[in-house]
């Protein structure tokens, strides 16, 4: 089952857009939607990293992040997910929703 937090979902939405990005970039960019401390940035970067969401390359000073999950694969693991918890899985009752 899909479990982005919102601020996961911000930090893979600009590492979609952007591409490979180190946490202080990540970071301003965060910060032209809401104010977010750096070292909050970092910390959920790697939460993310750990649930293999992202990944690092470490082989520079610098490290580099990148999305280890297509945007595609995400939005269709959140549609599975809302579907299950709103629908009950039951796609008749979806269709006749919509």
């Amino acid at each position: 089952m899909a479990r982005y937090s919102e601020k996961e979902l911000d930090i893979l939405t600009i590492l979609w857009d952007r591409g490979p990005s180190t946490v202080r970039q990540v970071n301003e960019e965060m910060n032209k939607q809401q104010r977010t401390g750096y070292t909050t940035s970092l910390k959920l970067m790697q939460i993310m990293l750990k649930k293999g969401l992202i990944v690092r390359d470490d082989s520079t000073f610098q490290h580099v992040y990148r999305f280890a999950i297509s945007r595609e694969k995400a939005q269709k693991r959140l549609v599975q997910s809302l579907i299950g918890k709103i629908f009950s899985d039951r796609i008749e009752d979806l269709i006749r929703v919509c």
